[in-house]
């Protein structure tokens, strides 16, 4: 019994290594958050009921900070509840859009999320979500090169293990040079999510906040990361113009 118990263990801990290398960065990040959210406030009920309260109240307001809700916040510490990423931090419901000749990607500042559409080709209309893997790396020689770098950065999020598991890195075997075409004033408020007219402050905290969700350990892409930096330069230059 002993022996086959082991067995189970090491099986069960392979498959949960596999499913940690394989997960999204960003939901990974918020399941570990939720995680420890449930076990700080379970540790504090037990605490108090123990009758530990110099414990369980700090630990009880650092679990419900972790779920995104701290009481403190209606007491006047709303931004204490910022250092847990908590409830003092309301949606801004902006998205950024960047447009290739096939592909027009949107990523949503509040969760990191990156989603896609197809504008031409035999499936102009569809969502990037409705192809798998292979589906999606077969549109690749039909594709210009920037939207061979968009679908990229698209597989990154969806497929961090694709270029392991791409036979013959289908897509980054294809790549072309990206064109530099000089980028629009209007392209750059679509990308840093702005309204035109916005200030040199709110293109400087879209960009700063953009930048961190495109950081490689929230699946982040170095086109993106580019477009975005190209696109704070054109509106800075716009200003000073």
């Amino acid at each position: 019994m002993t022996l086959i118990a082991g067995v189970v263990a090491i099986i069960t801990l392979y498959l949960l290594l596999q499913m940690f290398r394989a997960a999204n960065p960003a939901v990974l990040a918020r399941t570990i958050k939720v995680g420890g959210g449930v076990v700080a406030l379970a540790v504090a009920a037990f605490t108090g009921l123990r009758g530990e309260l110099a414990v369980a109240i700090p630990l009880g307001i650092f679990g419900a900070g972790l779920l995104g809700w701290t009481p403190l916040a209606n007491a006047g510490f709303g931004n204490l509840g910022g250092l847990f990423g908590g409830g003092a931090t309301r949606p801004s419901g902006k998205t950024s859009r960047v447009r290739s000749q096939f592909l027009d990607m949107r990523l949503d500042h509040d969760s990191g999320q990156l989603t896609g559409q197809l504008v031409a080709g035999p499936h102009a209309g569809r969502g990037l979500d409705e192809f798998d893997l292979a589906g999606l790396l077969a549109m690749v020689p039909a594709f210009d090169a920037e939207s061979v770098a968009l679908l990229e950065s698209y597989l990154d999020r969806r497929f961090p293990a694709w270029r392991q598991n791409a036979q013959g890195n289908a897509a980054g075997g294809q790549r072309r040079t990206v064109a530099s075409g000089k980028m629009t004033a209007e392209e750059a408020y679509q990308i840093l999510g702005l309204q035109p007219g916005a200030g040199r402050d709110d293109i400087g905290r879209a960009h700063k906040s953009l930048m961190k969700k495109l950081h490689p350990d929230q699946g982040g892409s170095t086109y993106l990361a580019a477009r975005v930096n190209e696109a704070k330069d054109t509106l800075l230059r716009t200003h000073n113009g």
